[in-house]
Parts: structure tokens; C-alpha cells; sequence
């Protein structure tokens, strides 16, 4: 069953942030995730959730999920986007 990532950011460093944005791609093709949504307007139109910045990933399947968000090829940049962002990261079965 595909798998997502979503992903609440709210950068506080730009210039660390652009380190951990310029090299995450690429580990996410290594493992067959591909971006849904990086970045972007963002319109609320019900409750009061307006993240600043909302990243969506997909995945062939959750187990696939996991081995990239823990794989050593992320370890680095996952370190530098807690250094330079507040983040609320879920990962989601869809169909």
C-alpha cells in the first residue's frame, strides 16, 4: 500500500535549511519516494492549521518510508533540519 510523508516545517535558519533542502532529494529517489508537494501557496479554507511550509512525500510503501527516514543516507540531513527548522512530521498509509 503507497505510503506518504507529511511534513509541517517552519524554517528558523534559511541558510542551514538550503543545506538540508539542496541534498534531501536525492536520498528520497535512492529509495523510490517522490515529491507531492515541496514548498508552496498555502490557502486555509477550514479550522486554523496554515503551516508556513508543507512538504508531501510518497512511497511504494510504509516499510519503504521507514528505511529512508532512518537510513544513514538521511542521518546528516535529517540532523541539520532539526538544527534549522521546528518540524511535525507523520507518516500516513493511503491508497
Amino acid at each position: 500500500m503507497v505510503a506518504y510523508v507529511i511534513a509541517e516545517v517552519e524554517v528558523n535558519n534559511s541558510e542551514e535549511y538550503e543545506e538540508y533542502r539542496a541534498g534531501v532529494p536525492a536520498t528520497v529517489e535512492t529509495y523510490g519516494g517522490k515529491y507531492l508537494v515541496r514548498g508552496g501557496t498555502i490557502e486555509n479554507v477550514e479550522g486554523e492549521w496554515l503551516p508556513s511550509r508543507l512538504v508531501v512525500l510518497q512511497f511504494d510503501d510504509l516499510d519503504r518510508v521507514k528505511e529512508w527516514y532512518y537510513s544513514e543516507d538521511y542521518k546528516d540531513l535529517k540532523a541539520i533540519r532539526h538544527n534549522a527548522a521546528t518540524s511535525k512530521v507523520l507518516f500516513v498509509e493511503g491508497l
